[in-house]
C-alpha cells in the first residue's frame, strides 16, 4: 500500500472526525453560552472551526517531519509500506510491505533508488544484531511470499561493514563459533526490533510534542473563553 493511498484514507478519516467535532464543538458552545449578551456568535463559530483548524496543523506538522526524516535523517516518513532506518556504523535496514523480515546494506553502494543484494547488502533478513562494526543475523532464502508466512530462518550471515562483505553460515552453532572468535555474544532479535531501537530519535518526540501542545493550549484557551462568555449572560438564565 503506497504512501499516497495511505494519506488519503488518513485524510478521509481525518475529515469526517474533525466535521463531527466541528458540530459537537459549535453546538456545544452555543447550549453553554445561550443568553450570553457579548462575544456568543464569534465563540461559537471559533469552536466550529477548532477542529478544522486542528486537522490542517496535525497534517502540516505530518509533511514536515516526513520531509525531515527522509531527506536529513534517512528515516521514513512513518507511513506507507516501507520502513526505514540508518544503523550507527553507517549501513540502513529497510523492510518493505510486511516487518517480518528486510534488508540490511549499505546505502552509499547501491544505486537506481532500490536495494539489490551484493556483498555489502543482505536481504531476506528475519533475525539480526549489530555489534559494532559488525552485523550478524539470520534470513530466510525463500521468495518472501512464502517467508513472511513462517518465522522460520534457514541460514545466518555475518556482515562486516568495514570491509563491505558477508559470510553465510548454514546453523546458528556455526554463527555463534565465529561471533565468539571476534568477542562477540549472540543476541539476536527480530528486524522489526532493531528497527524500533534505531528509528525513532529526538527529533520524533519534538515532532510529537509540536502535534499535541499547541491543539491542547488551543482547547484551554477555547474553554476559558466560554467561562468568560458565560459570565455575561442574562440575569433570567442564571438560576435562582
Amino acid at each position: 500500500m503506497g504512501i499516497g493511498f495511505v494519506l488519503f484514507i488518513w485524510a478521509a478519516v481525518g475529515i469526517v472526525l474533525s466535521g463531527a467535532g466541528a458540530l459537537i464543538l459549535g453546538l456545544s458552545a452555543a447550549y453553554l453560552t445561550r443568553g450570553a449578551l457579548n462575544g456568543r456568535k464569534r465563540l461559537i463559530l471559533t469552536a466550529s472551526l477548532f477542529p478544522l483548524a486542528c486537522l490542517g496543523w496535525v497534517g502540516a506538522i505530518f509533511i514536515f517531519q516526513a520531509v525531515i526524516n527522509e531527506t536529513i535523517l534517512h528515516r521514513d516518513a512513518g507511513l506507507g509500506d516501507a520502513w526505514e532506518c540508518p544503523l550507527p556504523n553507517g549501513y540502513s535496514l529497510l523492510m518493505i510491505d510486511t516487518t517480518d523480515q528486510g534488508w540490511v546494506y549499505n546505502p552509499k553502494t547501491q544505486s537506481g533508488g532500490g536495494v539489490g543484494e551484493q556483498q555489502d547488502a543482505v536481504g531476506g533478513v528475519k533475525i539480526v544484531q549489530v555489534s559494532g562494526r559488525y552485523v550478524l543475523g539470520g534470513l530466510d532464502s525463500r521468495p518472501i511470499a512464502q517467508s513472511v508466512k513462517s518465522p522460520e530462518v534457514d541460514s545466518y550471515f555475518l556482515l562486516d561493514t568495514q570491509v563491505g562483505k558477508h559470510a553465510n553460515f548454514p546453523s546458528y552453532d556455526a554463527l555463534r563459533a565465529n561471533a565468539q572468535e571476534l568477542g562477540i555474544a549472540l543476541n539476536l532479535q527480530p528486524i522489526a526490533d532493531v528497527y524500533g531501537k534505531y528509528r525513532f530519535t529526538w527529533f520524533d518526540v519534538f515532532a510529537g510534542l509540536l502535534t499535541c501542545l499547541p491543539p491542547l493550549v488551543g482547547a484551554v484557551l477555547l474553554v476559558r473563553w466560554v467561562i468568560r462568555v458565560r459570565r455575561t449572560r442574562s440575569f433570567s438564565l442564571r438560576p435562582a
